[in-house]
């Protein structure tokens, strides 16, 4: 009988765990440029009322940014957006300003979860596109 800790979820599940949605959303938002290099980031008090998340997940969520590259420490002043090349590069303007509109609890997991799909399925149509390219001209430069 395999035992698991409570709250952890298996390994390959793909199921992202409270903090990566919380991570994942705060991306989307420097990404799109709610969020600017500079800007502070929300307060752990902010975050955890917006998720519904204990303040544990939060701070994994804000360590996690902060590894990335994506958020930078200030002591005594708090979490800011790093100023970094894929912060505000690869935004796509099609969401909107609903896109940085904050949302609480179960809605705002879902929305970022919707936002990571689209992106996904963005970058593998972005992928296709470029696969087919590549084929169809070394197909003609063999001839």
């Amino acid at each position: 009988m395999v035992t698991r800790r409570r709250g952890r979820r298996p390994a390959g599940s793909g199921v992202p765990l409270t903090f990566e949605v919380i991570a994942e959303t705060l991306r989307e938002r420097i990404r799109s440029g709610g969020l600017r290099p500079g800007d502070a980031l929300p307060t752990q008090a902010v975050l955890m009322r917006e998720f519904g998340a204990a303040s544990l997940t939060v701070q994994r969520a804000m360590a996690l940014l902060k590894q990335e590259g994506w958020a930078v420490s200030r002591p005594g002043k708090g979490a800011f957006v790093a100023h970094h090349d894929h912060a505000v590069g690869d935004a796509d303007d099609l969401d909107g300003p609903a896109a940085t509109t904050p949302a609480t609890g179960t809605v705002a997991r879902v929305e970022a979860l919707e936002r990571a799909l689209a992106e996904a399925a963005q970058q593998i149509a972005d992928l296709h596109g470029r696969i087919e390219a590549l084929e169809s001209g070394s197909g003609e430069r063999g001839r």
